[in-house]
């Protein structure tokens, strides 16, 4: 989940293009081991306990192994359930890559370069049946193009500081539009990613950068924010956009 020059926007289009997999039978899977795990190593504000994470890595690694064997398909699992696996999936092999690099001061460091095209984004690592995927193929490649639900910009979580944050529990098809809304409801009202007030607005990059998912549905940043925060601005609110910290997202001790 990050910015891409604009000179890149072909190379982008290409590196996150996913045919359609339809090579599986498989039925739902469970997300409760993924659900134990966030309970016992994300607090309530989305902070990340890493070393947490890599104590408990067998029961990391079976979740993810359970995703590994189990594609989501049309004829078996419901639009819901297809997009809690992949919002789980995107965050759970995020804390994977982080946990195999640690420590890192930001997930950036793991590995630089152009984006979309060798970045840490781009790293060919998750294998889900018969498909390789990258973060950037999830993300870019299955959930913004085929759900077309703006909220999930405030479920997906990258690791870093100025990220939304990570949920301290899974995201499940019987709980996902209340999951969504609570999730962009708590990023706005979060002070550090975004200030809000009557008549000025510094919000994240994240609604620049994507617009595009939010342009159907709102006007304007002002419209949005109207939508999902406490605080009620003008249509005429001058907006600005924060500076991004990519730094890791760690639980601070």
């Amino acid at each position: 989940m990050r910015f891409f020059p604009l000179i890149l926007i072909f190379l982008a289009l290409n590196a996150c293009a996913v045919k359609k997999y339809t090579g599986t039978t498989s039925q739902p899977v469970s997300h409760k081991t993924w659900d134990k795990l966030l309970k016992a190593h994300v607090n309530d504000e989305g902070w990340v306990d890493y070393q947490g994470f890599i104590r408990d890595s067998a029961q990391l690694n079976s979740y993810l192994d359970l995703l590994s064997r189990n594609h989501p398909n049309d004829a078996n699992w419901s639009r819901e359930e297809q997009l809690a696996y992949w919002i789980n999936a995107y965050n759970a092999f995020t804390i994977k890559l982080v946990a195999d690099h640690y420590p890192v001061e930001s997930i950036k460091d793991i590995k630089k370069g152009i984006p979309f095209v060798n970045t840490v984004w781009d790293i060919k690592f998750i294998r889900i049946e018969g498909a390789t995927y990258d973060l950037n193929n999830i993300e870019h490649g299955i959930i913004r193009p085929t759900f077309k639900d703006y909220r999930v910009h405030f479920a997906l979580n990258c690791a870093s500081r100025s990220c939304p944050k990570l949920l301290n529990e899974a995201y499940t098809a019987e709980k996902l539009d209340r999951q969504l809304d609570d999730a962009a409801r708590t990023f706005l009202a979060d002070p550090e990613k975004n200030k809000i007030s009557e008549n000025k607005v510094e919000v994240s990059k994240i609604l620049d950068w994507y617009w595009g998912d939010f342009k159907d549905k709102f006007d304007s940043v002002p419209d949005f924010i109207n939508a999902y925060s406490s605080v009620k601005v003008s249509k005429k609110a001058e907006v600005s956009y924060l500076e991004y910290d990519w730094g890791l997202n760690e639980v601070r001790k």
